[in-house]
């Protein structure tokens, strides 16, 4: 929104709430590191992998529109992600720091992450891949009943990647994915619903296009 906004006035406007949105953000961050599905503010200091990825990846967004992020956030975030690392990364990443075992998920958008948060030599990241590739490769198996979730994560961790990986991934991926859309363009997939799924997959086949800095490589 901020990037396509042109009266000046309502980037204003914007950039206070991604200001404000960033300090919320800062305080409802565990003594861990991570994020639960309410703030730590509030008095719960309980977090999982899931919803910190998703509040890094919103920290991200932010500091590519300018706004200020601390460093001190990212980077206990990213000491969460390490903590959640089973044999440094080699089984993978599980629920949140007290256990829960090697989630395929979890995993992929911990990578996406870290990739989000510029730890692209990260030395967790060589086995996590590993354990995706062993997990997630076979896009004809459905995991866990995350499917849609595992991939929009896995799809960027590759397409950043590029390469033979990337281009042999993306033709199997985009093959099911066309082949289950419904006829009215939308996907019914998953027990989320039509929104949820459709936007998911809408975002995975638009990723060669760089229509967000977030997923350019």
């Amino acid at each position: 929104m901020f990037g396509e906004e042109e009266d000046e006035s309502r980037r204003e406007d914007l950039i206070n709430v991604m200001t404000k949105a960033v300090q919320f953000c800062g305080q409802a961050q565990t003594k861990a590191g991570g994020w639960g599905y309410i703030s730590a503010k509030d008095g719960s200091d309980f977090d999982e992998g899931s919803t910190t990825i998703t509040q890094v990846q919103a920290l991200r967004g932010c500091k590519n529109a300018g706004i200020p992020v601390p460093k001190e956030i990212i980077d206990k975030a990213i000491a969460y992600i390490h903590r959640c690392s089973i044999q440094g990364g080699k089984d993978g990443i599980q629920y949140n720091i007290q256990g829960g075992g090697g989630r395929p998920p979890i995993s992929a958008a911990a990578i996406a992450c870290l990739f989000n948060a510029g730890e692209y030599d990260d030395k967790f990241v060589p086995n996590l891949l590993k354990y995706c590739d062993r997990n997630l490769g076979n896009v004809n198996h459905n995991n866990d009943g995350h499917w849609h979730y595992a991939h929009y994560y896995y799809a960027q961790v590759k397409f950043r990647q590029g390469g033979k990986e990337w281009e042999e991934y993306r033709n199997k991926l985009f093959k099911r994915l066309i082949s289950e859309a419904s006829s009215d363009g939308s996907w019914s997939q998953g027990y989320i619903g039509k929104v949820y799924t459709t936007s998911i997959n809408l975002t995975i086949l638009q990723l060669e296009h760089g229509s967000l800095p977030i997923y350019m490589r």
